[in-house]
Formats: structure tokens, sequence, C-alpha cells
């Protein structure tokens, strides 16, 4: 009888296991956000959705995007459900302030005078029910704990962000002065210097999109810089302990950038609260292949502690867990465990259009693409792993090249395909079954009910294209190989330029690693930013000249992560 209960237990143990396993399996995602970004209406054939702001209301998260002919909402910040809206009719416009206020969420976008408002944005009811001052560039609405709303707004090279009271309950007319609160000032602010490496001098940065949130006694105005085509566009911050200040800049500051990895950019975007209060940011995320508005979105865990506040961004383009529960996301770590093995494979293909080579496939950079000759079902592309590895999750990440169509056309590519795997190349089994697949979606991460064991990885288009060649950015593997994590980084070498905005780093290669992760923060036990880089040395230029820095920095690869260095002090 003992071991007959024994076994039960063992057997309950393991049907909770797996249903936790499997429970935790459909939280995993990875940046950029798998929408059905919108083909653009004119211009460069590109898709395009950037300045989010994402509201929870009723249960489900929204979604609002710049020109995007309409909006997403989801239950999970995983699935998202497209709108495309006929009542909105500010939705095409830039820079969407949302907010919800009194039981119903309300929009204004840039450049237009009419405020929406919606008790219903799931069934697409919106009705005008007041007017702003066009003037308004990148509008951002606050609502304080006392329940006063404040505007913020900004768009320019020159002119200062600002900031006023309005008055929701009398059409959102303006209460009192207005106030300048964050200035220009790339002289010290290295992330506000123009450029993909804040090098252009002769050419102004924007400061642009503000953002408000308030956590105890602090208020954190958070915006934009320097221009949204460029892979250093983050998103500085001001703190006070004022809604309309004055502001200081935050020790530490940006409050989010993401310089390296698959996709760069953590500008123009808003804070958010999840189911469970977790703090989030929604982000402007950066291609600028085609065009240098094309652009994404993605979303970073929050922190705000006593003045110092971070949007974590690094590692957030590999698969994470979103939390079902309240955690501290200064200490807890979402990674789902996965390791990136797709970097550097060696590659062959079908076919490959002239300056697409295969190559650009597992370069881990979302602007470079391989693409096939044609659009027909016969091509394919292929990796060779080097070795047998665990195969966790995949992500092929698509790239719509020689498509001509729109938003508002049936062109809109829908790619069917299947994922094979092998270990000696020549005996395949199914991975991945996707030919009968009916969602516009190019960024899907797949985690896999149950790894598989394989060397090689073969993905197969399925559906004759009759406009457009079957063209991928990034086939993007992640699980486990064996072997020993790589080393802790030696001569790991920092140097501050005579320009003191700059800095310079270098170190020796690890045998083991795919990339490095550099952090700095002004405490050595608060380096709340990131940067990844694949080569052994590295110079950026978005630091606060004024300040000094602590840096470490840490390998990975498809083992996984090596140690941190211990810190050093940049005066």
């Amino acid at each position: 009888m003992k071991q007959k209960i024994t076994l039960i237990f063992i057997v309950l143990m393991m049907a909770n296991f797996l249903m936790a396993q499997r429970h935790a399996t459909e939280r995993i995602i990875a940046n950029p956000l798998n929408l059905s970004y919108r083909f653009q209406t004119e211009g460069v054939c590109r898709r395009e959705a950037a300045d989010p702001v994402i509201v929870l209301f009723n249960g489900n998260y929204y979604l609002f995007a710049s020109h995007s002919s309409g909006y997403w909402y989801s239950e999970n910040l995983k699935d998202w459900n497209y709108i495309k809206t006929k009542t909105l009719k500010t939705v095409e416009n830039w820079a969407p302030a949302v907010f919800v206020y009194k039981d119903a969420i309300y929009h204004l976008s840039m450049g237009d005078k009419r405020i929406y408002k919606s008790t219903n944005p799931e069934a697409d009811q919106w009705e005008v029910v007041g007017d702003a001052p066009d003037k308004y560039g990148d509008p951002a609405f606050f609502q304080d704990n006392d329940g006063r709303v404040y505007l913020y707004y900004g768009c320019s090279d020159s002119n200062p962000i600002q900031g006023v009271e309005v008055d929701p309950e009398n059409g959102f007319k303006v209460v009192g002065q207005e106030a300048d609160l964050i200035p220009h000032n790339a002289e010290r602010l290295g992330w506000e210097v123009f450029g993909d490496k804040n090098e252009i001098y002769d050419k102004k940065g924007w400061n642009e999109a503000p953002c408000i949130t308030r956590q105890g006694d602090y208020y954190y105005l958070q915006y934009a810089a320097p221009g949204t085509e460029f892979t250093s566009y983050c998103t500085g911050i001001y703190v006070s302990k004022s809604p309309l200040g004055p502001y200081q800049c935050m020790p530490g500051a940006p409050f989010s950038i993401k310089p390296g990895g698959f996709i760069t950019g953590a500008g123009h975007g808003h804070p958010f609260k999840d189911h469970y209060g977790n703090d989030w940011y929604v982000g402007t995320m950066i291609v600028a292949g085609k065009d240098h508005y094309e652009r994404r979105i993605g979303i970073f865990p929050a922190y705000y502690k006593s003045g110092i506040a971070h949007a974590i961004t690094d590692y957030t383009d590999f698969p994470f867990i979103l939390p079902d529960k309240k955690v501290d996301f200064s200490k807890v770590d979402l990674s789902a465990g996965m390791n990136l093995l797709s970097y550097g494979r060696s590659m062959k293909a079908s076919s490959s259009f002239p300056n697409y080579g295969v190559e650009n496939a597992t370069d881990e950079n979302i602007k470079t693409i391989w693409s096939a000759a044609t659009g027909k079902q016969r091509e394919w592309l292929q990796m060779d792993l080097g070795r047998p590895m665990e195969v966790s999750a995949l992500q092929i990440c698509f790239a719509d090249e020689g498509f001509q169509t729109y938003r508002r056309d049936r062109d809109v590519p829908i790619y069917q395909y299947v994922v094979e795997y092998s270990a000696d190349g020549t005996q395949w089994k199914l991975m991945v079954d996707r030919s009968d697949n009916t969602q516009d979606q190019i960024y899907e991460l797949i985690p896999l009910e149950k790894s598989v064991q394989a060397r090689f990885v073969r993905v197969r288009n399925t559906k004759d294209f009759q406009v457009g060649r079957f063209s991928i950015a990034d086939m993007r593997l992640f699980g486990k190989a064996k072997g020993k994590k790589p080393e802790v980084v030696s001569n790991f070498k920092v140097k501050r330029n005579d320009d003191r905005r700059r800095i310079a780093f270098s170190w020796d290669k690890v045998s083991s690693a795919s990339g490095y992760v550099i952090r700095w923060g002004t405490e050595p036990g608060k380096l709340g930013n990131a940067a990844m880089v694949h080569d052994n040395e590295a110079e950026f230029g978005f630091f606060d000249r004024d300040l000094s820095y602590y840096v470490t920095i840490e390998a990975f690869g498809d083992i996984g992560k090596g140690k941190c260095t211990l810190p050093i002090k940049i005066n």
C-alpha cells in the first residue's frame, strides 16, 4: 500500500512538473514582438511599426503604434490580435498618446487636434471628445496619483521637452503655464549625439517622445534620442519630485539602450504595467535596412527604485519567459535558459540572389538578408551546427525581399514552410510544420514541446510567391550544446577618450564564446545598462561626460554564459 501511495505521489509530481513546463513554454517570447507589421502605403516597400504605447484596459493589453491602420490587443503580451479600425480616424498619424482615464481609453496623435475616447476598443468604438492644439509634437498623457492629468510633448533638434496640465473633464483644456523640462545637452550627454555610433557632430540630434511614470515620490521623465533610424536610438531619463519639475538627469542614464544584438534600439516608447503590477517599457527597435523609418516594436522589463530606473535590454532578443506573478526585475532573470546556437554557422541554400548570400542568415543582424533567387516552393536554406546540439526553440525571421505590396493589398506575404532536422544531412525528420500557416507573422518564436538532437537544420519554402523572393534575415536556433561554459574574459582594457563621452574597450577572445555583454553604471552594484558585441573590441559614444563609470564584461556562447569580470572603474 505504501509503495502504491509513493508511486501515485511520484506520478502527480511529474504531472505537475510537466504542466508547469508547458505553462512556462506558452509564456516564452523574444523581441521584436511577433506582430502583423503592416506594409507602408508609399515609398520603399517595407513593413513598419514604431512609437508604441501599451495600456492595460478591461483585462486586455492594447498596443498602438504610428501608421498602422489600426491597433492590436492581447491577453498575455505574446499573442496579438489586430483591429483594422474604421472609427479611430487619426490612427494613420505619428506618435500616438494613449492613456486610461475613468474607465475609458483616450487617444491623441501628433499633428491632429482630435482627442478620441473608447469604452469598447475591442469592438472598434471611438468618438471625438476634445481638441488639443496641434503644435504638440510626440505627445504623451500622464495621470498623477491625485487624479490630475498632464500632457508632455517635444520633437525637435533644438526645442526643449515641455509639459503642461490639462483638464480631461473640460475637453482637455490647458490649465496653467507650460513648463520647459529637458533642454538639449549633447555637449555633455553622448546619447544625444547624432549617428549610429553617436559620431556625427555637425548635425544636431533629436530629443523627442517624452513619457512619464511615477513610483513613490519620484517622477521619471523619459525621452528618446538621437534619431529613430540609428542603432544608438535610446531612451534618456530625468528625475524630479514634481510632475512639472525641475528635472535632473538621472545618474546612470540612459533608461533603455540596446546598441547590439540581432535587433537594436530601445527608443520612442512608453512605460506600462502588466496584470501583476510588474513594470515594462515598450519601445521602438530599428531595422533601417530598406528605409530609415523601417522599425519594429519590443518590450523590456523595467524597474524604478529611489530615483534610479532602467529597462533591461540585454538578451531580450533571446527567448525569455513572461512572468505570471509579481517579481523584482532588478533581481529576477527572465531568461528561458536557451543559448544561441546559430551564430556564424556554415550555411548552404537552394539558390542565392546576388548580394544576398547565405552568410547573412547567421550573422545576428536584422539588417542583412539571405534571399533565394525566387519565391518558389523549391527554395531552401540549410544550417550545419558543426556537431550535434540540443535544439529547444527556433525563430525564422523573414525579410520580405522583392515584394511590392501594401497593407491594404491582397499580396501581403503569408509564409508557409517546414523546418526539418538531421544527424547526417541525408535523413531528415520534421521539426516544425507551418505549411498551412494563415497568419501574417515574420518573427514567430517557436519553442519545441520536446527538444531534439540535431546537427543539420533546414527550412523549406512550401508556397509559390508570384511576386517576391523567399528571404530570411536570420535563421535563429536556441538550445544547448555540450562542453564547458566560456571562461572569464581576460585582459579587459578600458580607455576613456579625450572626448569623455566616448569609451573604447578591448579584450582577449574567449575560444568558446560567440559574443560578449558589456555592462556599465555609476556604482559597482548598479550596472543597469548593457551592450552586446560579437567582436573583441568596441567603442561607444553614449556616455555622460561628467560621470565616472563602473564596467564589467561577460562572454556567452552555445554552451552558456561565463562569469562577469570584476567591475573596473572609469574616472
